[in-house]
């Protein structure tokens, strides 16, 4: 007897992350032939250390996504937003390197968002991210680079990437408040270890701007590219109307 269809998907964890797997299988529940696999790598510090950059070698990244290859995902999603700071290239010669080694479609999360800024022609951005002043600055340099302005932005100053995920939802509601007050025509959630997603329909209404999580931008493309119909995951957002491409 032959199992339903199923679209299987991968993603690429930090092996501290903490978050990414529990929101992703909420985002994901309403869509029960769909379901999310995870392989880890180590990464338990976030900052601009040689020591800490190293963290995001594509060797130990391409092998955790030839496991998830062995389990047939169709595609294959680094659910981390490492190139804000090593630059967007980053993610784009990861993503050749994953299809060419798996044979599966490949996204990222931070290229994801920023299909969805493209689609919705922000130009005015405002960040949330618990990282380090340091981290924080170099994502916003090289937005400035894409011609996008990140005109307000909140952070906590933390490094260590465990402790991203005890930032409690209240203290995240309140900085993504504070940015959309201050002209920014979308608000991101810049951390797959932190509780965005959950908040973005409740707050996409309170602040009258798009909220676009991390977590929420991976799976989005994610699903686009297995060949289902995003338009079908409702309650986590404006992002989840928007059509990406291929």
């Amino acid at each position: 007897m032959t199992a339903p269809a199923r679209t299987l998907l991968g993603m690429l964890t930090p092996s501290s992350n903490t978050v990414l797997e529990p929101v992703t299988a909420q985002i994901l529940n309403g869509l029960p032939h769909v379901s999310a696999h995870f392989a880890r790598f180590r990464v338990t510090q976030i900052a601009l250390s040689d020591h800490a950059l190293a963290q995001f070698a594509q060797t130990d990244i391409l092998r955790a996504a030839s496991l998830l290859a062995d389990a047939r995902c169709r595609v294959i999603a680094w659910n981390g937003t490492a190139s804000g700071w090593l630059g967007f290239e980053a993610d784009t010669i990861l993503c050749r390197e994953i299809e060419a080694a798996t044979g599966a479609r490949a996204a990222t999360s931070v290229l994801a968002l920023n299909e969805a800024l493209a689609l919705t022609g922000v130009r005015r951005l405002g960040i949330v991210s618990p990282y380090t002043p340091d981290v924080q600055a170099r994502i916003g340099a090289n937005y400035a680079a894409l011609g996008i302005d990140v005109v307000a932005e909140r952070h906590w100053n933390l490094a260590d990437n465990f402790s991203f995920s005890e930032v409690d939802e209240a203290t995240i509601a309140s900085g993504i408040r504070e940015v959309a007050a201050q002209g920014a025509e979308a608000v991101a959630v810049y951390c797959t270890n932190l509780r965005g997603a959950p908040l973005a329909g409740m707050l996409e209404r309170e602040c009258a701007v798009p909220v676009y999580d991390t977590v929420a931008t991976a799976v989005w493309k994610s699903l686009h590219l297995a060949g289902e119909d995003v338009r079908r995951v409702r309650g986590w957002g404006r992002l989840f109307d928007l059509l990406p491409g291929n």
